[in-house]
């Protein structure tokens, strides 16, 4: 496994020993970080900063949002996120305070940093501006997240005072995003292209993370001709050479971390730090758990056939009683279906049997298959395969990287961009959509040429297939509107049901559109604080 940032245990007990306050705008080290005695070293600046990657994002939530999407499932339990997309959440629901405080709790150690970094004695200035970067991309970052969230949200550049956490009102979202903007416009010819760190300095932030997320921005608004401009400079190497990895199934493998198409990653060392959502999330015959949320049938019904058609689609080729051939070759590489080879990673193939009275059949455990809802095998059939971890121990406490900027969704977002300003044509299409897809494995001409008409459903479709379990799903419906309709009503597992004649029905969804494209402000955070406001119908 390649070299990561490290984050250093001590210090992150520190945080969490020396918090004084309920008022999350005010949680973080407050008086180890900032005693003078303790900014000596360049050292000791890069634990704060190291301390601050760890707090970009999480595993946890890495999956989570792509609970609250018509992709997976949950099928145990009556988590947070199941109970958002029931449409029953309300202002005390532990989600919304959980997100709302670590996002400040990182925003409190980037300030902490930005006010104690200049104390240290005789530090190369090159390095100490280069670390000043980083940070400030990791405090917009999570401001960007914040008020993607939640709207319009506290918005604060420096230090606050108890005092000040405790009256602090929200600030506009736009204007936060101008902040965004701004820092990121600023901080990216400070910090190196991704050749420019040495080795053991892999996954730290780049010029190409930044314009990355400056893309993001634009796209969560539509703003069509700056997500152009930004992913154009990218694919055109102005911050640093990507391209895509040649293997789609391995380019989410260990020993294939940091390659040439990851722009960011979550850099997690085995020994200090890992993350076992798969454990609930794989078949159950290959050192699952149990599982707590599976792929949807709507989900496996968008990928396409190898030929790039629909499988509604007149000449598709799709046999109901045996759909899960000729499909998009990423459909294998990311969904466990029934009769699926899986390969631990040691040569040794094992048959997936999840079609109820199938094991029987084959004389062997029936561990995987499908039992009805609440049990303790898949509610939809499916399991997970993209991020499985072959190198993880048992219990699956993996040490791979998750993803959280590849350079396909560069060429996704340009793609879209392309499109809607009517600028679509085949260069573009070859640069994008038909360079994903030859990397995916497709070969017919149908599924490689532009097609003709209307390619808006066609971009999508292709975005969700490339990025599906990459926790980006969210964001896409929420700024489509589409997700007014994919998650309300009720979504689907496969044809498992009624003997295997009819697709299981799942528990009914609900998305009210007044309220549900934002989190409710934490009831907690109000109760300390009466000057925030309350999202709408909370």
């Amino acid at each position: 496994m390649k070299t990561k940032i490290i984050q250093y245990i001590t210090l992150y007990l520190i945080l969490f020993v020396t918090l004084t306050s309920c008022n999350d705008l005010d949680l973080a080290p407050t008086n180890k970080f900032t005693d003078a005695n303790y900014w000596t070293s360049s050292e000791k600046a890069a634990a704060v900063l190291n301390m601050a990657y760890s707090q970009i994002f999480g595993a946890n939530y890495f999956f989570a949002n792509e609970r609250l999407t018509d992709n997976l499932y949950e099928g145990r339990g009556n988590t947070d996120e199941k109970i958002i997309t029931s449409g029953q959440a309300d202002a005390a629901l532990g989600r919304f305070a959980n997100e709302w405080r670590n996002c400040y709790e990182g925003i409190k150690t980037c300030h902490i940093f930005l006010d104690n970094v200049d104390r240290v004695p005789n530090m190369d200035e090159a390095l100490r501006e280069r670390m000043k970067a980083e940070i400030r991309f990791i405090r917009a970052s999570l401001f960007f997240r914040l008020t993607n969230h939640y709207g319009d949200v506290p918005f604060f550049d420096y230090n606050i005072t108890l005092q000040e956490a405790n009256s602090i009102t929200r600030t506009a979202r736009a204007e936060v995003i101008s902040f965004v903007r701004n820092e990121l416009n600023e901080i990216v010819t400070l910090l190196p292209k991704k050749d420019g760190y040495s080795d053991k300095e892999s996954g730290r932030i780049t010029q190409g993370a930044v314009m990355t997320l400056l893309a993001r921005t634009y796209l969560y608004e539509n703003d069509w001709s700056n997500v152009a401009a930004v992913t154009g400079r990218i694919i055109n190497g102005d911050y640093g050479h990507y391209q895509l990895f040649p293997s789609y199934e391995d380019l989410f493998l260990p020993e294939n971390e940091q390659n040439d198409e990851v722009i960011l990653d979550m850099g997690y060392t085995l020994n200090l730090r890992t993350w076992n959502e798969m454990y609930d999330a794989i078949p159950l015959s290959v050192g699952g758990r149990i599982n707590a949320f599976a792929p949807t049938q709507e989900l496996v019904d968008d990928y396409v056939m190898r030929n790039g058609r629909t499988i509604h689609e007149a000449g598709s080729g799709y046999n109901e009683e045996n759909p899960y051939v000729n499909r998009d070759p990423r459909f294998g590489a990311t969904i466990v279906y029934h009769g699926y080879q899986w390969e631990k990673g040691n040569g040794v193939m094992s048959t997936i049997y999840i079609k109820p009275g199938s094991s029987a059949d084959a004389g062997v455990s029936n561990l995987d298959e499908y039992a009805g809802p609440g049990q303790n095998s898949t509610a939809t059939g499916y399991y997970i395969r993209k991020y499985f971890d072959p190198t993880a121990p048992e219990g699956m406490a993996a040490g791979l990287n998750l993803i959280l900027m590849r350079y396909a969704d560069v060429l996704l977002m340009h793609a879209e961009a392309k499109h809607e300003l009517g600028e679509m044509n085949e260069t573009v299409w070859n640069q994008t959509i038909r360079a994903l897809r030859q990397r995916a494995g497709f070969t017919d001409a149908s599924a490689l040429d532009m097609p003709n008409g209307d390619l808006r459903e066609v971009i999508r479709r292709e975005r969700r297939s490339e990025l599906a379990i990459e926790g980006l799903r969210l964001f896409d419906i929420r700024r489509w509107g589409t997700i007014e309709s994919v998650m309300n009503g009720t979504p689907h597992g496969a044809k498992f049901a009624a003997g295997n004649t009819e697709y299981i029905t799942l528990d009914q969804r609900r998305f009210n559109s007044n309220r549900d494209y934002l989190f409710a402000i934490p009831q907690s955070q109000r109760d300390i604080n009466p000057n925030l406001t309350q999202n709408p119908e909370y």
